[in-house]
């Protein structure tokens, strides 16, 4: 069973292709903080600087996508589903100016796909 622990809608992936475009090879990290909520930020690679405590959940788009370890702990049950909406994303994400934003939707993993998984 294949099952991942990170998609992008189509929505959000006709957004990545321009924004890789634009800036190059990007990177998205979940956000947990208080200045962006809990928007999915999207970095030029190399912005934000992954640390040892930061897990890689998978890539979207052939971009990788971290989350800090900390934050995995909630959320390692469910799939995370990056989607687009309009409006203004995290002031320091690169899809600002697009008026959309990254938005993170979520389910919940079946039982058969955290055992596939190893949770």
């Amino acid at each position: 069973m294949d099952v991942r622990k990170v998609l992008a809608t189509d929505a959000a992936l006709e957004l990545i292709g321009p924004l890789k475009a634009k800036y190059g090879p990007v990177m998205f990290h979940q956000s947990g903080g208080r200045c962006d909520g809990d928007s999915p930020m999207c970095y030029r690679e190399g912005e934000f600087l992954i640390g040892d405590h930061d897990v890689w959940l998978g890539d979207i788009g052939g971009v990788n996508f971290y989350m800090s370890e900390a934050q995995y702990e909630y959320w390692k049950y469910t799939q995370l589903i990056i989607d687009v909406v309009p409006g203004r994303g995290g002031m320091f994400s690169l899809e600002g100016p697009e008026g959309r934003r990254f938005l993170t939707r979520s389910r919940v993993f079946t039982e058969e796909e955290r055992q596939a998984l190893g949770l």
